[in-house]
């Protein structure tokens, strides 16, 4: 038994280590909730195309359809403000579950050098638009935000910097394959999430439930 306390004490003082220098309040919730929100939004767009008789290339032709623009505009906004507030909503939970702060060292470096490049892809996105090149968009949006998530990862799970690594591969097939833009959309932030939050909650909060 002596022999092994020193190894037991290091594995401890590595758990402190690791615990004060990672934001571990992050939730499986927020992130299955975030992929579904995004699998909803996807779904609303195809009822809009199919009911209109369009198709993802309306976007994108040589004369956008500024009608199905517009609607995925405002559909991709509501999706943003929907994702982001669940993804804060369940992350409140879990700190307060868990009594970590939110807003410490550790938590506001984590949201920093995840919005400094989501808010350069946005701005970048916007610059897509105004020079009416649409169909790079949506691979935009998923390349940035996998960046986004990769120089992050330092400060949280593991796992999102697999996630990240997914979300900006798809993102370079996206920007290669434009007529799929929709459903490289659907799978990053709808499937991708959907599959990352149900790893974090069966190895993380459902363990530690046992």
């Amino acid at each position: 038994m002596q022999k092994h306390e020193p190894l037991a004490a290091l594995q401890e003082i590595r758990q402190l280590m690791d615990r004060s220098s990672r934001f571990h309040a992050l939730s499986g919730w927020s992130g299955m909730t975030v992929g579904l929100i995004a699998l909803v939004g996807a779904g609303v767009v195809g009822w809009y195309f199919n009911r209109h008789g369009l198709s993802y290339q309306a976007i994108y032709g040589p004369n956008p359809n500024a009608g199905a623009v517009t609607f995925l505009a405002l559909t991709a906004a509501a999706v943003l403000v929907l994702a982001a507030g669940s993804a804060v909503y369940f992350t409140y939970l879990k700190a307060q579950k868990t009594k970590q702060p939110v807003w410490h060292s550790q938590g506001r470096r984590l949201v920093i050098n995840l919005c400094i490049p989501m808010a350069a892809g946005g701005l970048f996105c916007l610059a897509l638009y105004y020079h009416g090149l649409l169909y790079l968009v949506a691979p935009s949006m998923l390349l940035f935000y996998g960046l986004a998530l990769i120089n992050s990862s330092k400060y949280t799970f593991d796992e999102i910097r697999y996630l990240g690594i997914f979300e900006t591969v798809l993102g370079l097939l996206a920007c290669f394959f434009v007529a799929h833009g929709l459903l490289a959309w659907t799978l990053g932030f709808g499937a991708l999430h959907v599959a990352y939050g149900a790893l974090i909650y069966y190895k993380y909060e459902k363990a530690g439930m046992r």
